[in-house]
């Protein structure tokens, strides 16, 4: 494992990686406003999402291979720079629904290109002993920008227009890339053609195929987001219909969650032993789910509330467990490739989801579609941890060597 680096590369990738995700969301509000003004369709927002999203899933190999074959900190930088000049070219793309999705979807692409860079770099700046420490700072950096972008893009979008927010968003990503310049963390290209196979697009996603703890892990968090995503769509319908909750409690019930995910990343990842990595991620999947599902047997918002913290604290574990899993039993060569097919595996789930989350409110309405979501994803998780149970799985590196002490937080500020 590369040398630790100091204090300075760990804010700026934290930070990156929440302007990052500020950016990505802050586009949503006013780009979605300004095709329902102009088409008045839904299929013309949906293939918005489509646009931004898709890529990420279309390209995973070829993304992670730029990621490993090249400088991951340069392809952060130029992915970055991209994206800024796409978000600016959307100013001009305004009049065209059509242009609007092109330049869309080259967004998107880029977005695809800078992820696995940005997962390939942060084993290199936190070091050995302190991986989950930064993944879960980096985790919460995203939460936060998930958070905060869609209310600022709105806002500015109400204040001046969808001008003003597409600038903003584009000099989100130019902020990103110049704190891909200032990094001293350096991740040299992997070998191309040493005969191993592992030069190849696809050698990220066969290695998550042969080892048998990713391999199910993987699988499980997949087959789980695949039915948790339909909550998207049924939580609106099951809060303001059968919970009739409205105004600052429909907020609320919304911040639990993310309140969870946030102490789930900080406080709890960072507990979980390196040899139970697995277990730990497969014991937060059935937690997220049951935290999901439960508000629907028992009608009561406190309830929901506490329910959602719980399932926010899961949500929270597994996301930092996940990347630390990936970084630790892969082959860093394979980094940005792993990640990738990871990536990709998980936004196409959730995009799938998205549209048959619809279908299933419509049909069985919002109560049942969230309690089958949290209801499968929490059997998932529970039958993924009795199978791993059964094994005796080949312990990593980490796993088998002398047993350490926890490592202390990291201060950002150090």
């Amino acid at each position: 494992m590369a040398r630790r680096l100091g204090g300075n590369d760990v804010r700026l990738i934290v930070g990156a990686v929440g302007v990052s995700a500020l950016g990505d969301f802050l586009l949503w509000v006013p780009l979605t406003l300004h095709l329902h003004e102009a088409t008045g369709s839904g299929i013309a927002v949906a293939a918005l999402m489509i646009c931004l999203w898709a890529p990420v899933v279309v390209l995973a190999p070829v993304a992670g291979l730029l990621a490993d074959r090249f400088e991951a900190r340069g392809v952060l930088i130029w992915g970055s720079l991209a994206q800024a000049a796409f978000a600016a070219a959307l100013l001009l793309t305004l009049d065209s629904v059509g242009a609007i999705l092109a330049v869309a979807a080259l967004l998107g692409t880029a977005n695809a290109l800078a992820q696995p860079a940005e997962f390939a770099l942060v084993p290199v700046i936190a070091g050995e002993r302190r991986l989950k420490v930064v993944n879960g700072y980096v985790e919460t950096a995203r939460y936060a920008g998930m958070t905060v972008g869609p209310a600022i893009g709105g806002a500015l979008s109400q204040a001046g227009g969808v001008e003003i927010a597409l600038l903003v968003n584009a000099a989100s990503f130019a902020a990103v890339a110049a704190a891909g310049v200032r990094l001293r963390a350096r991740r040299p290209p992997a070998p191309a053609g040493d005969g191993s196979g592992s030069d190849t697009a696809l050698a990220g996603a066969s290695f998550l195929v042969r080892d048998r703890v990713l391999r199910l892990v993987v699988g499980v968090v997949f087959v789980s987001l695949l039915f948790m995503s339909a909550s998207i769509t049924a939580e609106v319908f099951f809060l303001r219909d059968d919970l009739q909750v409205e105004g600052a409690v429909y907020g609320l019930l919304f911040s639990c969650w993310t309140l969870g995910m946030v102490i789930g990343a900080l406080v709890f990842a960072r507990r979980v032993a390196e040899a139970a990595l697995a277990t730990g991620i497969l014991v937060a999947v059935a937690v997220q789910g049951a935290g999901l599902g439960l508000p629907t047997a028992l009608l009561i918002p406190a309830f929901a509330a506490a329910a959602w913290f719980v399932g926010g604290l899961g949500h929270g574990v597994k996301n930092v467990l996940a990347r630390t899993l990936i970084q630790e039993r892969v082959p860093d060569r394979l980094h940005g490739r792993a990640f990738a097919a990871y990536n990709g595996l998980r936004n196409g789930a959730e995009l799938f989801a998205l549209a048959g989350g619809g279908l299933l409110v419509a049909v069985l309405g919002g109560r049942v579609t969230l309690a089958l979501a949290g209801g499968i994803s929490m059997l998932a998780g529970l039958a993924g941890l009795a199978i791993h149970r059964r094994r005796d799985p080949e312990p990593t590196a980490a796993q088998t060597a002398p047993p350490e002490p926890e490592p202390a937080a990291i201060p950002l500020d150090a």
